[in-house]
């Protein structure tokens, strides 16, 4: 049997969908894909579907470029409901315990975030999308099975109070964290009701960056729904960041059309003048001088070695 012909148009680029709450990172992946009738998408970190916010889209070549999405910093606004522990360490699970901790004070709050600032060792959730043997840590978690997690490093570069509400026997408190990829905002909810000894929960979350993307140049689903309407797919094209987007803070080290062709073909070429823009071993975004993106490259020995190439269509 003949392959089955590819779903959709190639199209190269990135989205920055403001994601809505109660659907999965792969339902919003899935309703972009069909709304611009791409052939290939993938995101770039998961959002649980309780949480909302920023989740970048990669079309076509741009997805070989989301790892890097994926190690960058996060920045997050949460609200922590102090009191009330659930079983998932969000509002989406089943309460597992309840005390009162309508004692407990801001300045309570305050004196304990110093210990989950800088550089930590957090344990990831049983609910996070983690794998162990191949299989992520909620479906484990789901099947009763509680497996071995070691703590990873982490860093909260900013963990800050915004708001503070008495509540009765359960208040709330809202805090902005800016922290290295690997952290799980459920965890320090959980950590910080444990250390001020009344338990806590995520009940709000919103994703206000991720990388160099931010909420303010993000889109709703809905939005693009009516932007479409009954038009095709290619008006919404002008929302597309460009494929390099996602490393856009690399340094950009141009060659010619020449050495551009050997690039592409995966091999090393030469150039002297990147050591003006990385160290040994770092990394560079590659482009013609006309400016067409080619790829990332690692600066080795004077040699511009591929690491991810851009196929050109």
């Amino acid at each position: 049997m003949g392959r089955r012909p590819k779903w959709g148009r190639p199209l190269d680029g990135v989205l920055l969908l403001n994601k809505d709450t109660g659907m999965t990172s792969n339902d919003a992946l899935q309703r972009a894909k069909r709304l611009f009738f791409a052939n290939k998408a993938g995101h770039t970190g998961s959002l649980d579907p309780l949480a909302t916010g920023v989740l970048p889209i990669c079309f076509g070549e741009a997805t070989k470029f989301s790892q890097y999405l994926l190690d960058a910093d996060k920045r997050y606004s949460s609200t922590f409901r102090l009191g009330v522990v659930t079983e998932t360490g969000d509002c989406d699970g089943e309460t597992v315990d309840i005390s009162d901790a309508s004692h407990i004070t801001l300045d309570n709050i305050l004196n304990a975030l110093p210990q989950f600032t800088g550089v930590i060792r957090q344990v990831p959730s049983m609910y996070s999308a983690l794998k162990y043997q191949g299989k992520p840590l909620y479906k484990w978690a789901r099947e009763g099975v509680e497996v071995p997690r070691e703590a990873r490093e982490i860093t909260v570069y900013k963990y800050e109070v915004t708001d503070f509400r008495t509540n009765g026997a359960h208040p709330e408190v809202d805090v902005d964290v800016h922290c290295s990829k690997g952290t799980y905002i459920r965890s320090l909810a959980e950590d910080l009701g444990k250390l001020l000894g009344v338990g806590a929960h995520v009940s709000r979350l919103h994703r206000s960056m991720a990388g160099p993307f931010e909420q303010d140049n993000s889109i709703s689903l809905q939005e693009l729904v009516e932007l479409r309407g009954d038009k095709e797919a290619d008006v919404l094209d002008h929302l597309l960041l460009p494929t390099d987007s996602p490393v856009e803070s690399m340094a950009k080290v141009l060659i010619s059309e020449e050495m551009g062709d050997y690039f592409k073909q995966g091999q090393a070429v030469m150039s002297t003048q990147a050591y003006r823009y990385a160290e040994e071993g770092g990394m560079v975004r590659v482009c013609l001088d006309s400016g067409a993106f080619l790829g990332v490259a690692e600066l080795i020995e004077g040699q511009l070695a591929p690491k991810r190439v851009v196929v050109s269509r």
